[in-house]
């Protein structure tokens, strides 16, 4: 019972109908310019000394203010008033309110709605709130004013006087509750977004995604393969520093070098984090124009790559040029971090309408499988989809290699593709043969946390 008449007192007297009440004395005060304009020109226009007449005037005027206030409405900074006003005041509406100009009719329509309704809402809780509390104090303490009253009234006065006075403050704490619950229910729905606007709002909120997600997968196939190659580099400078120095000295200038490139990288793509243009504006990333540096950089490291290249290379789409590159330049990566002692195969097929890339290396053996993956191939499906390709990881048929394919449409017209000789079986068309050579680098490992190293993987791909 106590619990019940506490709640009820909280929804009529708490917090959030107190903030309600000042939500709707506020639509009231923003009614009256408009009521008393409406007055003015009922007046005008409907001349008369009758009291009714003047009393039904004023219910009319209030009616023909709320058009004027829907017209006012329409202006797009009102939606931002009304909704921080909401946001404020209007409790249980937070959250969900849009907080910028109506750009649209769609939006002026309904901040419009809300206005009037706002200002209706307002306008009959102002107004009772300014005649209930003097009707009940005079009920509630009947003297003097009541002698004219009829006889019956005043032989009952004691009983029905306080009781109505008490009814009448309650039904204006009922409607205040009332009101401010509409309102704060409207408010999403006339004050929130559009669904053009939910749409926009998401396509945005999808760019920017997709612009950290490229921004990630730069920064973990550029920087990471440097690390990589360093960290190789060092250690084989390490372990020849006393008995070879030629060969140590080659290997810190190449650690220098590869350092400078992954610094140069790094720098572009926190230029690109953080919106800057550069004075001088480079490539966007290296293309397969260059996989040749990429190779005499795995050389230095110790990497055995067999690498089977078509020509025509250089004139590829540049979009499908950098990515996949970046995709080779991942794979290989992941020999170099993981694979065995055995060189890894690389051969690139340039079909009329798509690229083809393939790189196998030996499964490691005797290493215990590692659950779920590394971001690598996630990171070369995604590149793959976003140019509507695919890819395939996982263990060849035997079981005995580590197998990466993945195929990238030109999407250039047919006269404009380098020409190639379609492949038939597993061959390529007109290739080049480069093979690089040196010794061995890390005990084999799953590729990058991923399935496949070890034997264990299965196959994953990612198409559109």
């Amino acid at each position: 019972m106590n619990a019940g008449v506490r709640g009820i007192g909280s929804a009529l007297l708490g917090r959030r109908p107190r903030r309600r009440w000042v939500h709707l004395v506020l639509g009231g005060a923003l009614l009256m310019p408009y009521w008393l304009l409406s007055s003015v020109l009922l007046g005008a226009l409907l001349p008369g000394g009758d009291p009714l007449r003047r009393v039904a005037l004023q219910f009319v005027a209030f009616g023909t203010a709320l058009p004027l206030a829907a017209v006012t409405a329409l202006l797009p900074m009102v939606r931002v008033l009304e909704g921080t006003a909401a946001r404020v005041l209007c409790a249980g509406a937070a959250g969900e309110l849009s907080t910028g100009p109506a750009r649209s009719w769609a939006a002026r329509r309904r901040t419009a709605a809300w206005y009037v309704l706002h200002l209706f809402l307002g306008g009959v809780v102002s107004g009772m709130s300014l005649a209930v509390p003097p009707a009940a104090v005079t009920l509630l303490l009947p003297f003097g004013a009541l002698d004219h009253a009829p006889a019956w009234w005043r032989e009952h006065q004691w009983f029905g006087g306080p009781a109505l006075g008490l009814a009448l403050l309650l039904l204006l704490l009922a409607t205040n509750a009332g009101a401010g619950a509409l309102l704060a229910r409207s408010a999403p729905a006339l004050l929130g977004p559009t669904p053009d606007e939910r749409l926009a709002a998401a396509e945005r909120r999808a760019t920017v995604l997709a612009q950290r997600n490229r921004l990630a997968r730069e920064l973990h196939d550029s920087v990471g393969h440097a690390l990589s190659a360093v960290g190789l580099q060092a250690a084989a400078a390490s372990r020849v520093l006393a008995t070879d120095p030629a060969f140590a000295t080659e290997a810190l200038r190449a650690i220098e070098r590869t350092a400078r490139e992954a610094v140069a990288e790094l720098d572009t793509v926190l230029g690109l984090l953080r919106e800057e243009e550069p004075a001088d504006p480079a490539p966007a990333g290296p293309t397969l124009a260059v996989l040749d540096d990429l190779l005499r950089q795995l050389e230095r490291t110790g990497v055995t790559v067999r690498a089977a290249l078509p020509p025509g290379l250089p004139g590829l789409p540049p979009a499908v040029s950098r990515e996949a590159y970046r995709i080779v330049q991942e794979g290989l990566t992941n020999v170099l971090r993981h694979a065995g002692a055995a060189p890894a195969d690389l051969r690139i097929d340039l079909r009329a309408d798509r690229l083809e890339l393939e790189l196998t290396n030996p499964l490691a053996a005797g290493r215990p499988p590692r659950p779920g993956g590394g971001r690598g191939l996630r990171g070369i499906g995604e590149r793959a989809a976003a140019l509507r390709g695919g890819c395939e990881a996982g263990p060849t048929p035997d079981g005995g290699h580590w197998r990466l394919a993945v195929r990238l449409p030109l999407r250039t017209e047919a006269d404009r593709a380098p020409a190639a000789s379609p492949a038939t079986g597993g061959g390529t068309g007109t290739t080049r043969g480069d093979v690089v050579t040196g010794v061995a680098g890390a005990a084999g490992r799953r590729q990058n946390g991923e399935p496949g190293n070890d034997g264990t993987g299965t196959m994953t791909g990612a198409t559109t």
